[in-house]
């Protein structure tokens, strides 16, 4: 197995899981659970795939994903945020609404395949320079744009939460939105916008899946991702950076089975491997609890202002 050609295609992998993780991060950070990651990841596939296929303009594909992946985020954020549902039952929710909607609207484009000025807008292209970087170059810089606005995306990420007031008061949310109520931070705008921009990640997550890594529309195209994704929060410990080499490793062994010819151990096994590692990965991380991987502080507890 060649180690290049292997990393190469672990980041591609690995892309929707690392826009869907960067969206819940997002949400987590303003203490608000998410678990509809997979229903909102499922509404940006089937919404780009079917926008993509009917105009075959992948401008409007990506927005059309964005969009509905937010708007699964704001029939969440209403629940939760106005409503104060609870938030674990609600994400449950979604994640069905969202494989229901895709179903359905999917029904009559299985088997379909984007067309040809899709395909090429997302074509791998080589960055000049930096794609001439020894063994390097290949790896990172001779993908799809796709992966590319991922590269972007996660250092805005990071640069929002840690290099900018908005991003100080939106950490403070999450930790004590009652101390940031306080100082006239509106607890329920931060909330509201970082539940839908991480609805749109999550949606663009799905995207990428029926328009560039799969662009043929599949039932169920995510094929639990979007869990992953949640997974992949706590491995990263709530930072976008260590999101970035987390879903590369989970997409490392997403890919695992087909590249590794073994008459031993099937195929199938070795496609459990990722959710393998999850559950192992949450085992470890749940039995060292540290200030430094510790989730945010109202993570999962509603918000109501006269309480406080």
């Amino acid at each position: 197995m060649n180690v290049q050609s292997f990393l190469h295609a672990a980041i591609i992998a690995g892309t929707p899981l690392l826009l869907a993780t960067l969206g819940e991060i997002l949400c987590e950070k303003v203490g608000n659970l998410n678990l509809g990651v997979e229903g909102m990841m499922l509404l940006g596939a089937i919404s780009g795939f079917l926008i993509g296929y009917k105009t075959g303009n992948p401008i409007f594909a990506l927005f059309a994903a964005a969009g509905a992946g937010a708007l699964g985020g704001l029939i969440y954020a209403v629940l939760t945020v106005s409503f104060r549902t609870n938030q674990v039952v609600t994400g449950l929710t979604l994640t069905i609404f969202g494989t229901g909607v895709s179903s359905l609207l999917g029904q009559k484009a299985v088997g379909q395949v984007v067309p040809d000025s899709v395909k090429s807008f997302f074509a791998e292209t080589k960055i000049p320079v930096l794609g001439d970087i020894p063994f390097l170059g290949n790896i990172l810089f001779n993908h799809d744009t796709f992966i590319y606005i991922s590269y972007v995306l996660t250092i805005m990420v990071g640069i929002y939460l840690y290099k900018t007031r908005v991003g100080l008061n939106l950490r403070a949310v999450g930790e004590n939105p009652g101390a940031a109520d306080a100082v006239s931070i509106n607890v329920s705008l931060y909330k509201y916008v970082n539940i839908l921009l991480g609805g749109a990640l999550a949606g663009l997550g799905g995207a990428y899946l029926s328009l560039v890594y799969v662009p043929v529309w599949a039932d169920n195209i995510t094929a639990g991702r979007g869990w992953i994704a949640v997974a992949l929060v706590i491995f990263a410990a709530w930072n976008p950076y260590k999101a970035l080499l987390g879903a590369y490793l989970f997409g490392g062994l997403d890919i695992v089975g087909f590249r590794i010819a073994n008459p031993i151990v099937s195929s199938y096994i070795l496609s459990m491997l990722p959710y393998v590692v999850t559950i192992v990965v949450l085992v470890i991380i749940s039995s060292k609890k540290s200030k430094k991987n510790s989730p945010p502080k109202s993570l999962s507890l509603p918000y109501f202002r006269e309480e406080r």
